[in-house]
């Protein structure tokens, strides 16, 4: 396989699992710790075809980030940079202002980690040189 196509299926194959955790964990773990705190807000939680759209965005965007820092770092580095530059700055940002429901903390936390680790691991495994031995 050309390593273009090593690195798009890379991409491809981790912006999926991205996105598929990102919807499992604020659909079905975490959606009514979001709808309850807008609502103490005032606000209503936005969930319309649109978001979802831009959160699929989201995803293959941290999967190409992924994939750039991985370039310079092994897999596990790559994975933990990647997870403070999206989800830690991310939480900042919005804890900031105001729209972070503190308690989704507990689980945001290793459930982001798992997801930002295994997409860091599907792009190291597809796209690492593999060095052949000579007997």
């Amino acid at each position: 396989m050309k390593n273009s196509s090593k690195v798009i299926l890379a991409i491809v194959l981790a912006g999926l699992w991205i996105s598929f955790s990102e919807f499992l964990r604020n659909e079905f773990v975490l959606k009514h710790y979001w709808i309850n705190h807008y609502q103490t807000m005032g606000l209503t939680f936005p969930s319309e075809t649109i978001n979802g759209v831009l959160w699929a965005i989201w995803s293959y965007i941290l999967a190409i980030s992924i994939y750039l820092i991985s370039r310079k770092f092994n897999w596990l580095e790559s994975a933990l940079i990647s997870w403070l530059m999206s989800f830690v700055l991310m939480w900042v940002v919005i804890g900031n202002m105001g729209v972070l429901p503190s308690q989704i903390l507990y689980s945001a936390i290793p459930l982001s980690l798992i997801e930002v680790f295994f997409a860091s691991f599907i792009i190291d495994q597809i796209t690492r040189e593999k060095v052949s031995k000579i007997s």
